[in-house]
């Protein structure tokens, strides 16, 4: 059963509690996602580090419920 945005945005807010969170369904079939995280858990981290906390925070959900997700992330100051 693929992961819902909502089951999704979950996981995300559970992780980083002060981030600004965009979700998209990219494909309508709740498979397919582009995420855009904006936190300061991830200042002085590099992309990868950034990237594998996303992951962590999916608790194995990735690869299994959700099959693809487009990972764009950084802290505020970037962001801007």
């Amino acid at each position: 059963m693929p992961m819902s945005a909502d089951a999704l945005r979950a996981h995300l807010v559970e992780a980083f509690p002060d981030a600004d969170i965009a979700i998209e369904d990219l494909a309508g079939d709740g498979d397919h996602y582009r995420a855009r995280i904006v936190s300061e858990a991830f200042r002085g981290l590099p992309r990868v580090r950034q990237h594998q906390l996303v992951y962590a925070a999916l608790k194995g959900g990735m690869g299994g419920e959700l099959h693809a997700l487009a990972l764009e992330t950084s802290v505020p100051t970037e962001a801007a």
